[in-house]
């Protein structure tokens, strides 16, 4: 599998979970820090860029869903089933 296709493969996947499922995903997937450097960081940017509105307001999530599918991959290319994703 391509990352292209792993990508649209998880995104067509991540469209279908209901919000409680999103949340134990995350819960299990990505560490309470990473979620707040999520936040700040994008937060910032999107100042540093005159981002405002719902562009900003999604750059969080935008970051979110990159590091889940990075995530994702290595655990693919490593062979690790363990995870939860």
């Amino acid at each position: 599998m391509t990352h292209t296709e792993i990508a649209w493969e998880f995104a067509e996947v991540f469209s279908e979970l209901p919000t409680d499922q999103i949340n134990e995903v995350l819960a299990k997937n990505v560490p309470m820090e990473t979620l707040e450097f999520f936040t700040e960081y994008a937060e910032s940017f999107g100042k540093s860029e005159g981002l405002t509105g719902p562009t900003a307001a999604r750059l969080p999530n935008l970051m979110l869903l990159g590091y889940l599918l990075h995530v994702l991959e290595e655990r693919l290319l490593n062979g690790d089933d363990s995870g939860v994703i």
